[in-house]
């Protein structure tokens, strides 16, 4: 019984020890500059005074990963008439995100973090096996940088629509 007790405080920590390796609601966002399905280097900076919808997803041209991406798209519109950009991250390769962006008919931009510092920064690199990649997490940055709304674990499905109620609520409380 005794081990059992034990366990259960270390595996709680060991919860907070991952979430606590998100930049919390409030915080600067970590910097970053990433290479783009159409070459350039996007970086954080670059988008100061917009809002910034930066999404990491786990692959490209997977069911999950498209559903959500064509959500975005759907809503690219109402996301820009906010003053707000999307930003996908995965650890997939430059020319995977040129073939998934033309494959899906993808008009923001894909960035590519193949070596997984961007993912680590933002706490959402997961491990299957030997495999590492971008857990379906979302963070929310205002124009001058700040974390506003973290979303971990999304359901891509409905994640479009999250998104854009939270930005509006967000934008209407400043």
């Amino acid at each position: 019984m005794k081990r059992l007790s034990l366990a259960l405080p270390l595996l709680l920590l060991g919860r907070l020890g991952c979430a606590a390796d998100q930049p919390a609601v409030g915080a600067k966002a970590p910097a970053f500059s990433l290479p783009s399905q159409e070459g350039s280097t996007v970086s954080l900076d670059q988008n100061k005074g917009k809002w910034v919808v930066l999404y990491f997803y786990p692959k490209d041209f997977t069911s999950g990963c498209t559903v959500e991406a064509h959500n975005f798209q759907r809503d690219l519109a109402k996301y820009q008439k906010a003053n707000a950009v999307i930003l996908g991250v995965s650890v997939d390769s430059v020319d995977s995100h040129k073939g998934f962006c033309a494959k899906e008919g993808l008009n923001f931009k894909l960035l590519s973090d193949a070596d997984h510092a961007v993912t680590k920064a933002y706490g959402s690199l997961a491990k299957s096996g030997e495999t590492e990649y971008a857990a379906r997490n979302t963070f929310l940055v205002d124009p001058a940088g700040v974390v506003r709304k973290v979303y971990v674990k999304v359901n891509p499905s409905a994640h479009s629509e999250d998104v854009l109620a939270d930005l509006a609520t967000l934008q209407a409380s400043k």
